[in-house]
């Protein structure tokens, strides 16, 4: 009796250990799959640190390798702005200095000079600069007055940039290929052929080549459209009574021999058509007595009746 309770008691510490052991070796090997020999990585991987984020360090475990970078996408740029200020003949030579301090270009300028001053005062200017210049160049342009109006419209080219480039590599290639091909290839025919193939290839690598720099060239610089417009004062200056009295003078003498010269003219016109003017009044002048004499004869004369003397 004393040795079966014996030997149950060593029964149930057995167990009792071995449950610990198994309980042990589980606890110190949480990823077994990363300890395993058969099918692990050439580089081990680490396990993550206290406070890391379990999910990236799971999945930096699974895969290996670190997440690439998206690339950024390709813009093609374009501002308008609009400045009214005091000057804009000196604005304009401040624009033209900031664009060249932006590293940039003068692409157009036109400046509208107004007649009198009744009329505002504007002008354009249009500019390119590097596209990480264009906030720098935009704040610069808003400081020369006061901004009425400022836009910015993006065009997103990455796709036709990646074709292009795509298409660019597959031509290359191919030119490549018959190049090897028209060196082993002895018969002329197919030589002229290759060559054929060949020219066309390089004509369409050309034109791709050309779209593609235009494009790269328009995602590297923004192009800037500036409206510059005077401002305008409330009241319009007064003038001095002299230069209007002048003013006045010139118009009512200019406006006199004006209308000397037109009698002079028609002075003119007349003595040139005087002959048949005499030949119209003489026709007129017969023509009138003619009439006057028929109707004198056509109608009869009454003679008035003497009464009888007594």
């Amino acid at each position: 009796m004393n040795g079966s309770k014996v030997l149950l008691k060593r029964s149930w510490l057995l167990a009792v250990l071995w449950g610990g052991a198994l309980l042990v070796g589980c606890a110190s090997s949480p990823f077994p799959a990363a300890n395993s020999t058969a099918g692990a990585p050439s580089e081990m991987v680490e396990a993550p640190a206290a406070g890391e984020n379990f999910a990236e360090a799971t999945d930096v475990a699974t895969t290996g390798v670190a997440e690439v970078p998206r690339s950024l996408p390709q813009l093609i740029k374009t501002a308008d702005i609009t400045v009214v200020v005091d000057a804009v003949d000196e604005s304009l030579d401040q624009a033209t200095a900031i664009a060249q301090q932006q590293q940039g270009d003068v692409l157009s300028l036109q400046n509208q000079t107004p007649p009198n001053d009744y009329y505002r005062h504007t002008a354009s200017l249009q500019m390119r600069v590097p596209q990480e210049r264009l906030e720098a160049t935009l704040e610069a342009l808003g400081e020369l007055g006061t901004v009425q109006r400022q836009a910015i419209t993006a065009e997103d080219v990455s796709t036709q940039l990646v074709d292009f480039q795509a298409r660019l590599r597959n031509l290359r290639k191919s030119e490549e290929m018959l190049l090897q091909i028209m060196e082993r290839s002895g018969d002329i025919g197919e030589v002229l052929k290759v060559a054929q193939e060949l020219s066309t290839i390089r004509n369409s690598i050309e034109q791709i080549d050309a779209q593609l720099s235009s494009l790269q060239n328009r995602v590297a610089y923004s192009t800037i459209n500036l409206s510059l417009e005077g401002a305008i004062a409330d009241t319009p200056p007064q003038r001095a009574i002299g230069i209007q009295l002048q003013e006045t003078w010139e118009s009512a003498s200019h406006s006199m021999g004006k209308l000397t010269v037109d009698f002079v003219q028609l002075g003119i016109w007349l003595a040139v058509y005087s002959p048949y003017l005499l030949i119209f009044a003489g026709g007129a002048f017969w023509g009138t007595r003619y009439l006057r004499g028929r109707r004198s004869h056509s109608v009869p004369t009454i003679l008035e009746e003497t009464p009888p003397v007594e």
